[in-house]
């Protein structure tokens, strides 16, 4: 599994000759091996450039990335980094054997088993994007990130989209597969209940330029259920960490 550092990074955007916006300012951040961490904050804080950066997407203007002690875009290259976003991406022609084809591997079919069986769409293996609902979809895009085994998984509001119910569910699902996997994880998401029910740490980004004004250590027990969101404790933290992205006057 990876480690994570960012020290003193700053990433500025272009936006025109005359017009540049800087997303994040002096962000430092360490993420442990295997650890689970969530960040929260304002639209535009830089929560998901942190995300580009740290997979080798984009580069920081000042400061530095580096994943084990080295540039984010080695293990890009090596194909040890699982990412899943808000919209599945699945290309509708196309199976979960693709990552394999694109690595240059053969498809190890033992292993695709294994994560359908994981993510729950055992007896789905050839349906395509079209035949399966948005939960199924978003399962299918966690087990493609999963596939080449990586060290990091980067998921940036991959339950956005998804309705209460199924965003619950799907919350349990990432748990499950996390404590089985135990993969470096950062998730980016404005859901508080989300963050503190997933995440070993939660922090919390400011407005931009984004820097991070805060840090909790989870306090509840793995595995976590849907009773522990109705725990005093949980409800307390919510509104605790609610205050938090609250901005200033």
């Amino acid at each position: 599994m990876a480690t994570i550092n960012l020290t003193n990074v700053s990433k500025e955007f272009r936006l025109s000759r005359d017009k540049h916006v800087l997303a994040l300012s002096a962000m430092d951040l360490t993420v442990r091996e295997g650890e689970f961490i969530a960040l929260l904050g304002p639209s535009g804080c830089g929560k998901s450039t942190i995300l580009h950066l740290v997979a080798g997407l984009d580069e920081a203007s000042t400061g530095t990335v580096l994943v084990d002690g080295l540039p984010p875009k080695e293990l890009q290259a090596k194909q040890q980094l699982g990412i899943a976003f808000q919209e599945h991406a699945l290309l509708p022609w196309r199976t979960v054997e693709l990552p394999f084809q694109i690595a240059g591997r053969a498809p190890d079919r033992a292993h695709i088993a294994a994560l359908i069986d994981l993510v729950g769409l055992k007896g789905f293996e050839t349906a395509r994007p079209s035949q399966l609902s948005g939960g199924m979809r978003q399962r299918a895009s966690i087990a493609r990130a999963l596939c080449l085994d990586p060290k990091l998984l980067l998921l940036d509001e991959p339950f956005g989209a998804l309705d209460a119910v199924t965003r619950r569910f799907m919350n349990l699902e990432l748990q499950r597969i996390w404590q089985q996997k135990r993969i470096t994880t950062i998730l980016v998401t404005h859901t508080v209940e989300e963050a503190l029910f997933l995440a070993n740490r939660v922090l919390v980004m400011s407005g931009r330029p984004g820097r991070i004004i805060r840090e909790v250590e989870v306090p509840f027990a793995r595995p976590r259920t849907p009773e522990t969101m109705r725990l005093e404790a949980f409800h307390h933290l919510v509104d605790d960490l609610t205050l938090s992205l609250q901005p200033s006057d």
